[in-house]
């Protein structure tokens, strides 16, 4: 559906968003794009979207590109925003209205009923969407996005700021969605959501995609460790340090995780740390979150 190869992109001549980019998306995933503030994520959509043109390398959708195909590739897609993309003074059915009419689809009405239909907005048509929840206006915005039947629907942060409940409602039509065929791109900084929804995922960072894989090979990692005692553990003594992977363990007070470079070795682990005075309060072992190979590979300090 979507083929990136080595793909730059830079807005001025000092600073380089995108650095040989390479992403391949197949028809009919849901494919997670994540990565921290800054990290390329929106420009690399643009360029998905055709608002911007690569600088470098070439990028197809469904295996078009946009110096042939631009209106076809367009037809086929459409983009949900992480800011809402409605009129607040206008009703459901004025907003649905509007936006269908700028659509080539020739059945509009059937396309507004069945976006009404996939978020729920049945009883809520008549209402001017200034007076909505979070929640709702959120399934606003994601109906309009429907209005071209698009197959290939990028999401940008859909479930930001609102309740569980709307949230929950979302994601499984997001999953409806997806089942009848929608290839979707979604980019989220919740990552319990990805880990539900999405079957591949690419971290990137500094215009650089830093992992790709199926998100529950990339999770798979069994040499994970998470040790908390009573007391700081001074993770660097010489005693420690030969069961770790090289710069693999982060530190926080009496709290630490790293890689275990020998499975076998964890026994000897706890041993030492008992040796140490070290009572251990809490470990875990095995698989890791997407939350903690994000901030692994991302190394990510705080940001504007």
């Amino acid at each position: 559906m979507i083929k990136a190869r080595d793909i730059d992109f830079s807005y001025d001549t000092e600073t380089r968003v995108l650095n040989a980019v390479n992403l391949e998306i197949r028809r009919g995933a849901i494919f997670g794009l994540l990565g921290p503030n800054g990290a390329g994520k929106t420009t690399l959509i643009s360029l998905i979207t055709g608002l911007n043109k690569p600088q470098k390398g070439s990028l197809e959708i469904s295996g078009m590109n946009y110096d042939r195909h631009r209106s076809r590739i367009l037809q086929q897609l459409s983009v949900v925003p992480q800011d809402y993309a409605f009129y607040p003074q206008l009703t459901v059915s004025e907003n649905l209205s509007f936006f269908a009419a700028l659509s080539p689809n020739k059945n509009r009405k059937y396309s507004i009923e069945k976006a009404v239909e996939t978020t729920g907005l049945d009883s809520h048509k008549n209402r001017v969407a200034k007076h909505f929840s979070g929640g709702l206006k959120r399934r606003l915005n994601l109906a309009i996005g429907l209005l071209n039947n698009p197959e290939l629907l990028i999401l940008d942060e859909p479930t930001v700021g609102i309740d569980p409940q709307s949230r929950h409602f979302i994601l499984q039509a997001i999953k409806s969605l997806n089942e009848k065929g929608t290839t979707i791109l979604y980019t989220s900084h919740y990552m319990e959501e990805v880990e539900q929804l999405c079957d591949n995922i690419a971290i990137m960072d500094h215009g650089n995609i830093l992992m790709t894989g199926k998100i529950n090979d990339l999770l798979k990692q069994k040499t994970h460790i998470s040790i908390q005692t009573d007391r700081e553990i001074n993770a660097k003594s010489a005693t420690l340090m030969p069961f770790f992977a090289q710069d693999s363990f982060k530190q926080q007070g009496n709290q630490f995780e790293a890689i275990l470079k020998d499975t076998q070795k964890l026994p000897e682990l706890i041993q030492k740390l008992q040796a140490n005075g070290l009572n251990i309060t809490h470990i875990e072992f095995g698989s890791q979150t997407l939350e903690s190979l994000f901030f692994k590979l991302t190394r990510t300090t705080l940001r504007d």
